[in-house]
């Protein structure tokens, strides 16, 4: 049985375009019914970004980072994935929603290797054998 991904009913509200932004970190584990979330990150394009920057410019928490109740918008995602066109082009739709690919969370993750990451590697790689 899939488990329910939580704050997609939060992301809907916000009435994104979906060729803007994308769902990344964990959300993607959570989409395949891997495990739960505390939050959804996603991803926008720059014309996005300054849109939403400017009409929550109260939620920001940094610079690049604008955070409305559990959804958690980036302004970008870390080296080596900069590209974040590519990354919405490339991702696995599901319900109408964007979850960027495993293989970037994957590298994401192995990349960080926090203490937090390895599970969901582990969680990944089982999925993808």
């Amino acid at each position: 049985m899939k488990k329910k991904l939580y704050f997609l009913d939060e992301l809907m509200l916000l009435n994104l375009p979906s060729n803007q932004y994308v769902v990344f970190g964990s959300g993607p584990l959570a989409a395949k019914g891997l495990r739960y979330v505390n939050d959804l990150d996603i991803i926008v394009m720059p014309d996005l970004w300054n849109k939403l920057e400017e009409k929550y410019r109260d939620k920001k928490v940094k610079d690049d980072v604008i955070r409305i109740g559990n959804i958690e918008i980036f302004k970008s995602w870390i080296p080596p994935f900069e590209n974040t066109k590519e990354l919405i082009d490339t991702a696995d739709v599901i319900d109408g929603i964007g979850f960027v690919k495993f293989e970037y969370v994957l590298k994401w993750k192995q990349m960080l290797n926090r203490e937090k990451d390895k599970e969901d590697i582990k969680l990944i790689q089982d999925y993808l054998k």
